[in-house]
């Protein structure tokens, strides 16, 4: 059994940082990358504040498949390039839109959604999915959630790879990322 006390009452780099903690005991051990990111979503669902979905789209050429998430029901596919999810995976780099109204061809899976935050999973150059998050509450992603959010990611990536994607430095969520670390693919 998994218990994890409440840190809804943190500022948002210690959030983060006891996120990144629970977050590689809870996958510590653990391969299957759909069994992380299913633990990966359930834990970033009931921990984040003002979230109405959270999970992964795999990286299924030519498109992405919906993979484990928390939320209503969404949409299964979206092609590369369209939408939120599409953008961040032809681009290469997390997208965060703080208005998914103002949002050019936004996918609305859920109407309440304002919204949004998709980070791709890279693993050197090679696309695995995108992690998306909404959120009902506009502007509800910032910098910090960002910077959060993509070193969680490195953690489930580091977690579920037979040869572990290398994890950066720690470093306070107000640095800018370092260049991506790079390997070859699977």
């Amino acid at each position: 059994m998994w218990n994890l006390e409440p840190l809804d009452h943190l500022p948002k780099p210690a959030l983060y940082h006891q996120l990144a903690v629970a977050l590689s005991h809870l996958l510590h051990g653990e391969r299957d990358f759909l069994a992380n990111a299913a633990n990966t979503a359930a834990l970033l669902f009931h921990t984040l504040p003002d979230l109405n979905w959270v999970g992964l789209y795999r990286w299924i050429e030519p498109e992405l498949v919906l993979g484990p998430f928390q939320g209503k029901p969404a949409c299964v596919r979206i092609p590369l390039g369209r939408g939120v999810c599409g953008t961040a995976a032809a681009q290469r780099k997390t997208v965060v839109v703080p208005d998914v109204h103002a949002f050019p061809g936004h996918i609305a899976c859920d109407p309440a959604s304002r919204s949004e935050i998709v980070i791709p999973l890279l693993v050197g150059t090679q696309l695995i999915g995108v992690w998306d998050m909404d959120s009902p509450k506009p502007h509800r992603f910032d910098e910090t959630d960002r910077l959060g959010l993509e070193r969680l990611m490195q953690i489930l990536l580091h977690a579920s790879w037979p040869d572990p994607v290398p994890l950066p430095e720690p470093r306070p969520l107000t640095e800018a990322p370092p260049h991506p670390h790079t390997r070859p693919g699977p």
